[in-house]
């Protein structure tokens, strides 16, 4: 086989573990199905990934590299944090929500795998905290480009902003109906960019 950077393996194992979890579910993915899926013996997966919570992680973070790679690509940030919260919730919304159940569904069970897994508790709070952490950080920089202050900490913007859109989803995902997805995110783009109390500094 071909020598090939444990970087770039890295990125084709992540890619395999979503298909699979995506596919069958997080608690019934199993190193040997994602090596089965790559196309690789299991011994060369578990030299990148020693184990399968470390495999997580690394998916994890690619999902939220993803999130804030939409939401920083596809925004003008210097355009105020109103205008800012409606593109990029609506971009986020048109390009990893709808038509995307598997990928959401995949998110959730993330989180309750890790919830449910005795000692991997850390990894459901670690993975809301890195969430929160890329949304605190585009709210700030969309405010002080646009010379905006904000009446909400950026934190606590961050965690209603993810309360919500997280509630919506829940929704789509058990009846997908994007008419209704669509009105219900303008209303919570709505009641965020009124919570925020945007004025200048």
């Amino acid at each position: 086989m071909p020598y090939v950077e444990a970087s770039v393996r890295s990125r084709q194992f992540v890619a395999a573990a979503r298909e699979v979890m995506q596919r069958d579910g997080v608690a019934a993915t199993t190193l040997r199905a994602v090596a089965a899926e790559a196309g690789v013996p299991l011994g060369t997966l578990q030299y990148v990934f020693s184990s399968k919570e470390a495999l997580l992680r690394a998916v994890i973070e690619d999902v939220v590299e993803e999130i804030s790679t939409v939401l920083t690509g596809t925004v003008e940030l210097d355009r105020g944090l109103a205008h800012a919260i409606r593109q990029g919730l609506t971009s986020f919304w048109s390009e990893l929500v709808a038509d995307h159940v598997k990928l959401q569904l995949m998110q959730g069970e993330l989180l309750h795998y890790a919830l449910r897994k005795p000692g991997q508790e850390d990894m459901a709070s670690w993975q809301y905290r890195r969430y929160v952490t890329v949304l605190t950080d585009w709210c700030r920089e969309a405010a002080v480009n646009a010379g905006e202050r904000c009446a909400l900490s950026y934190d606590r913007l961050a965690r209603v902003m993810l309360a919500g859109v997280d509630g919506l989803i829940a929704q789509y995902v058990c009846e997908p109906d994007d008419e209704r997805a669509r009105a219900d995110l303008d209303t919570v783009i709505g009641m965020l960019v009124a919570s925020a109390d945007i004025r200048p500094a």
